[in-house]
């Protein structure tokens, strides 16, 4: 019995969307794991795969553009609207694979999937049960106190907009050093670390201040251990299906065959 799984890859725009979902369509290959690509960016150029369903065969971005007169941001997101309106047709040629594993590669920009109704729409349309939204940030806006908060406010907010499960990653983890590693995995595991470095690094925000954040982003329970990857040597893919893995019970986890 496949287990379909629905994982969606969100994250701001150069974060590494469709790296790793290419990485993690390999990945699962390589072990014997029915894994495909949905590709739902309609103005996605030069992806690092070949998508299995492609929201492009039903929405052009340069169509939009000239039909209606529109810039391309403007375009941007009469696309992202249009995405609800043709997912009965992606929900269709998704199941006639019957993978055990859909990896979806949303829009460059998160606020186009995000903070518009259609991508909420989406997800609970596709599979309101098992969808799981793996949130990547970016390790050169993570490498600063104030960065890598910003960054777990965003990964709220999503969660907040989305309510699925989340897990949160560090995505090109080889573009830090092994001391900025550490010091990012030290501060997605100490809340007191990181209001230290908040405050060195901003004098003027109170201690206070820079709790109340810390205590906000740990009550709504955005404050999780962060998942480091990188493409090479599929560094971190195990981890993730481990933890998509133990999301659902009653998921058989295929690699124990």
């Amino acid at each position: 019995m496949k287990q379909e799984i629905f994982i969606y890859f969100i994250g701001t725009a150069g974060s590494g969307k469709s790296t790793l979902t290419a990485s993690m369509q390999e990945w699962c290959k390589d072990r014997g794991l029915d894994a495909i690509i949905v590709n739902l960016d309609p103005g996605a150029e030069n992806l690092p795969y070949e998508p299995d369903v492609d929201i492009r065969d039903w929405i052009s971005l340069r169509e939009v553009m000239d039909t209606n007169r529109l810039g391309p941001n403007g375009a941007q997101i009469a696309c992202a609207d249009m995405i609800a309106l043709n997912t009965e047709d992606v929900k269709t040629s998704i199941n006639s694979f019957k993978a055990d594993y859909i990896l979806l590669d949303t829009p460059g920009q998160l606020e186009l999937f995000v903070f518009r109704e259609s991508g909420k729409y989406t997800v609970k349309f596709l599979s309101p049960e098992k969808s799981i939204i793996c949130y990547l940030l970016d390790p050169i806006l993570a490498k600063t106190a104030s960065g890598f908060v910003s960054q777990l406010l965003l990964a709220i907010t999503t969660n907040l907009r989305m309510n699925q499960p989340q897990i949160n990653i560090l995505t090109k983890a080889d573009l830090l050093s092994k001391k900025e590693l550490q010091l990012i995995q030290r501060w997605s595991d100490n809340a007191d670390e990181i209001i230290e470095a908040l405050c060195n690094e901003e004098p003027s925000m109170h201690r206070e201040m820079s709790e109340l954040i810390l205590r906000l982003i740990k009550d709504i329970g955005g404050y999780t251990r962060l998942i480091p990857t990188s493409k090479r040597n599929f560094f971190g893919i195990e981890d993730i299906y481990t933890v998509i893995q133990q999301q659902f019970e009653g998921g058989e986890d295929l690699l124990k065959d």
